[in-house]
Order: structure tokens, then C-alpha cells, then sequence
């Protein structure tokens, strides 16, 4: 098997980089570990940016997003019981974000794969990158080889495209939070704020997939057993964390799925070896406090099908060359926010008085400043492509 560009990983960013590359004329190959059921069933984020939002009508699978997303100005902070204040997207950018499920994206992004006919290989196992310093890098795997000129490693965190540089290559920077968050879907309709609470007892979060599905979370010790946790238990928890009025308005229901997610802060430096590309988690890790992980995987894709699409089309390597800078500068200031906002909303078990009351007073400080507010808003809405 032959092609230009092969991808390694069929989640939103390997099959969103497909897409744009095919629109431009450029051919691929996504090859992907699992079976294609398995990252179709996938659950994960789903606060789109506004420039996430416009890559994926580029691409052309925003139409459904476009229908069924619910646009909202931002995110409500709340604490100790008071109404806290709006990061207000639209009123300090301009535009607004949107709740879409990445199960959602996903489901778009294959049946677009399917309309074009795109190559896919699925449940390729023992996946192995070969000559990557070459003008000829292959990938082998158990019962197959693509030839390639560039592969792009869009495999996630646990993936075989990072594994396959040179330690000496890359350096890494890492930071683990001690706590993690317990999350719940259930179909039951969301609060109209997707709302973050910093409470005594911890951290806590409503969030929302659609009209008719819920996210919820709060924060846990790294060490909780999940079967501690029934769906009883967690509503009582979770309301105790919120303001009255917020908590007598949340729907309860059965879960549909329930998880605990440790917290991570990731960079891998350099995006980039020889004729490999990373994108997405394969590169870079961020609690999900921010809102970016999926939201930084589109921005590193529509940065590097943009370079390679150069590279064909004008036979200019300079896009490329400066893909892996591009993307960390917008890596580094989401990793950053994302970080302040761990920071600012979390109870931490080894935090001091002082800790603790320079973080109320934080909260009052952006509360009450216009400008503060401002700033918060424009890295939350996320920094123009």
C-alpha cells in the first residue's frame, strides 16, 4: 500500500486531518489499533471553540454540529455558595462556544470517510514506524506496510508515533495533579450554563452534550474505587457543591456512563522528527478544566494539513518546517490557562491557609475587573487560528 501522507490513529484528529487533506487533493491512509466500533463509542469533550467550530465547516462535517450544538457565551464560575460571574465569550470576543459531543464529531467525521471513500485499516496491531529520517518512511504492522511521504501520529498519548523518536530527540514536561475527576452522562436535560463550582468539599462541574444529555463531574481523590460511588451518591454529592437554586435545577437520572480521569499537564517538544508530525494527545495533555483538549487536536490538524498541502502544492517545505513551533505556541498558552483554571477551582489536600485564602481572593479579584474578565475570556474562547 502506497500514499502521500499516512495517519496513524482514527480518532477526531486523524480522520479530521483525512478530511482536509482529501478536499485539498492530497491522498491518506488512516490505520488505527482498535476496531472501528470501539472509537466510534468513545465519550469525551464537548466545548467546541469557535475556531474548532470553523475547521470542521471547512472540512465539511459541520453540518450536524450546526443543527444540533447548542451555542452558549461561555462558562459560569461559582464559590462558596455565591452566584460567582459569567466568562463572558461573546460579550469580550465576539463569538460564542458550542456544546457538541466528541462521540458526535466522531460519528460525523466516519460518515464523511465513508461518502469519500477514504482508506482505513482498523485493528492493525504491533504498529511500527520505520526510516522516519528518511524521504521514504514506512509503517508495518501484523499483516500489512504503507509507503508513505510523511506520517502524521495522531494515535493519542499511549501511541506508538511518540515512542518512535529518539529519546535524546525529545523533551518532555509534565506536571500530575493529585486528585482526579468523577464524571457521569446521563439523558437528562443540562443546566443552561455549563458551570464550574470551587467548593470546601471540592471541585465540581455541570456541563452538557446536547439538549438532552448531561456531564457532570466532581473532584476525587486519585485512589477512589469507582464501584464507591452509585449514581445516589453522586447526586447528593454533586448538589452539595453547588448554590441552592443551581442544585434544586439539576435533573437527575440513571448514569449511562461513569469514569474517573486523573489530571495531567503534558508537553512532548518537538511536534516533529525527521518525516513524522504529531498532533493531538500524541504531543500534548491538559486537564480537562480548559476545555482544550479536543480543541488543541483541530488546531495542530488544521496547522499541519495546511503545511503538508503547501509541501504539495508549492513544493515549499517552510510550512512544515515551521509546523512544530506554530502549533506548541498555541499548545503552551492553552496548557497555560488550562493549569490557571486547575489552579484557581480545585480544593488541593496539601494547600495552607495562605494557599487557600490567595485563591478566594483571586476569585473575587476576576469577579469584580472587567479587564481581568477579558483576558480569561479570550484564552478560554481559544486564540485565533
Amino acid at each position: 500500500m502506497k500514499t502521500q501522507v499516512a495517519i496513524i490513529g482514527a480518532g477526531p484528529a486523524g480522520m479530521l486531518l483525512s478530511a482536509l487533506l482529501d478536499r485539498a487533493g492530497v491522498s491518506s491512509v488512516v490505520l488505527e489499533k482498535k476496531s472501528r466500533e470501539y472509537v466510534a463509542s468513545r465519550i469525551r469533550a464537548g466545548v467546541l471553540e469557535p475556531s474548532t467550530m470553523d475547521v470542521l465547516r471547512a472540512a465539511g462535517v459541520g453540518e450536524r454540529m450546526d443543527r444540533e450544538g447548542h451555542l452558549h457565551d461561555g462558562s459560569r464560575i461559582v464559590w462558596a455558595g455565591r452566584d460567582g460571574f459569567l466568562i463572558d465569550c461573546a460579550k469580550h470576543v465576539g463569538r460564542q462556544l458550542m456544546a457538541y459531543g466528541q462521540t458526535n464529531i466522531q460519528e460525523d467525521l466516519f460518515a464523511d470517510a465513508d461518502r469519500r471513500g477514504a482508506q482505513m485499516v482498523f485493528e492493525a496491531d504491533d504498529v511500527a514506524l520505520h526510516d522516519l529520517g528518511s524521504e521514504h518512511p514506512f509503517i508495518a504492522w501484523k499483516g500489512g506496510r504503507i509507503d508513505c511521504d510523511f506520517v502524521a501520529g495522531c494515535d493519542g498519548f499511549h501511541g506508538a508515533s511518540r515512542k518512535a523518536i529518539p529519546a535524546a530527540r525529545l523533551s518532555e514536561f509534565e506536571k500530575v495533579y493529585p486528585f482526579g475527576w468523577l464524571g457521569i452522562l446521563s439523558e437528562t436535560p443540562p443546566l443552561p450554563d455549563i458551570i464550574y463550582a470551587n467548593h470546601p468539599r471540592g471541585f465540581a462541574l455541570a456541563s452538557q452534550r446536547s439538549s438532552r444529555l448531561s456531564r457532570y463531574y466532581i473532584q476525587v481523590p486519585l485512589d477512589t474505587p469507582l464501584e464507591s460511588w452509585p449514581d445516589a451518591r453522586f447526586w447528593d454529592e454533586l448538589k452539595a457543591r453547588f448554590p441552592r437554586e443551581l442544585a434544586e435545577a439539576i435533573v437527575t437520572g440513571p448514569s449511562i456512563e461513569k469514569s474517573i480521569a486523573p489530571l495531567r499537564s503534558y508537553v512532548a517538544e518537538p511536534m516533529r522528527y525527521g518525516r513524522l508530525f504529531l498532533a493531538g494527545d500524541a504531543a500534548h495533555i491538559v486537564p480537562p478544566t480548559g476545555a482544550k483538549g479536543l480543541n488543541l487536536a483541530v488546531s495542530d490538524v488544521y496547522y499541519l494539513s495546511r503545511a503538508l498541502v503547501d509541501f504539495y502544492g508549492s513544493k515549499s517545505s517552510e510550512k512544515l518546517d515551521g509546523y512544530s513551533a506554530t502549533a506548541l505556541r498555541r499548545v503552551w498558552a492553552s496548557v497555560r490557562v488550562s493549569w490557571y483554571l486547575t489552579n484557581l477551582l480545585h480544593r488541593f489536600p496539601d494547600a495552607s491557609e495562605f494557599d487557600q485564602r490567595a485563591q478566594e481572593y483571586e476569585l473575587e479579584y476576576l469577579k469584580e475587573s472587567f479587564h481581568a474578565q477579558a483576558a480569561l475570556a479570550e484564552q478560554y474562547a481559544g486564540l485565533p487560528l
